[in-house]
């Protein structure tokens, strides 16, 4: 079997888990405020283009959502995002543990516009009974979304627009970023996009990592006290270092950028073949995400030897699958799929 399922079915780079082990035997201080820490905060600045910025590492995804949203909203605010957006559906309401209200608007594609905030922060505070809901505090967005489509760089500036004029941090979730500036499709940088908002983070989990992601933060307001809002969350991960070399490793020589991006490549086959084979795709994903849509025959075909998730319901009966790559799909895996497709 060979899985397509996730972008972290493996366990991280070669050269990781070689500088992991060169080091294991090393003491350190912990909780992120080690030697290689420094290194990889020097070297995320650097490529992002913003000495100013601060960067801390975290262990997960949903971890890093939940710490940043916490942090910088107030106890009556909540986080607009898209309704297939990742804090919406799939972290199991950790943003609303926290006490913060996930305020989703309606999206097709995974992201949601300029237009749309101007008019749901228009609304709120046009309502005479304001007082007693929710108030819009910032906004949530994915780079590239669940979908695998890519904000551009005028939508994002038009987005961040809004958000300065209504005093709301814009959060740009990382996860997949590598993935999506190593698109075709993209047409923003790392510095651009660093530049287009308040704080993102770095996903290092799906792209090349064991585990980590680095949270980078732009707006001054958003960095006093950070390190105690990990702390209550529970995001001090006490060997730190095991973060910082990982990052370290992957800002150095343009392995991040190049590991995401031979991923990505490996999704454009898959595409191909798939559009080749006269399949149609759900959605525009340029990323390493693509989402064919199979009739049940096809569907039980490449299930016998290949792994892939589920992803809704289409026209006709058809379903829409996802097949993901990562910095570790090899070629003779691409291949395989690709014979699958072409023989159905």
């Amino acid at each position: 079997m060979i899985y397509f399922q996730c972008d972290y079915e493996e366990g991280c780079h070669p050269a990781i888990l070689k500088r992991l082990n060169e080091t294991n035997l090393e003491q350190t201080v912990g909780y992120s405020m080690d030697p290689y820490c420094a290194s990889a905060r020097e070297k995320i600045k650097k490529a992002v283009g913003r000495p100013d910025a601060d960067v801390h590492f975290l262990v997960g995804g949903t971890q890093t959502n939940m710490t940043v949203i916490a942090a910088a909203l107030k106890p009556w605010q909540g986080a607009i995002c898209a309704d297939t957006g990742h804090i919406a559906c799939h972290e199991t309401g950790a943003v609303e543990a926290t006490g913060h209200k996930v305020l989703a608007l309606s999206s097709e594609d995974g992201k949601i516009t300029a237009a749309q905030i101007e008019e749901t922060v228009k609304k709120h505070y046009e309502d005479g009974s304001r007082e007693h809901i929710v108030q819009p505090g910032m906004v949530y967005i994915s780079f590239p979304t669940e979908s695998g489509t890519l904000y551009s760089k005028q939508e994002l500036t038009d987005i961040y627009a809004v958000c300065k004029a209504h005093d709301m941090p814009l959060f740009i979730d990382g996860a997949r970023l590598g993935y999506g500036l190593q698109s075709p499709a993209c047409d923003v940088t790392l510095p651009e996009l660093a530049n287009l908002c308040d704080v993102f983070y770095i996903g290092g989990t799906k792209c090349g990592a064991l585990f980590g992601e680095a949270v980078v933060i732009l707006k001054e307001s958003l960095k006093k006290d950070f390190r105690y809002m990990i702390k209550q969350r529970g995001g001090m991960f006490a060997k730190g270092r095991l973060l910082g070399i990982q990052f370290d490793t992957l800002f150095t020589d343009g392995l991040y950028e190049a590991i995401c991006g031979e991923a990505v490549k490996k999704a454009m086959i898959l595409r191909e073949a798939f559009l080749a084979k006269g399949i149609s795709m759900y959605g525009s994903s340029m990323t390493n995400q693509q989402f064919p849509i199979l009739t049940d025959a096809q569907k039980e075909a490449l299930a016998k030897d290949f792994a892939f998730e589920y992803w809704g319901e289409a026209k006709d009966g058809k379903s829409i699958v996802r097949f993901c790559t990562s910095w570790a799909t090899n070629d003779a895996q691409i291949k395989a799929l690709t014979d699958a497709i072409a023989a159905l």
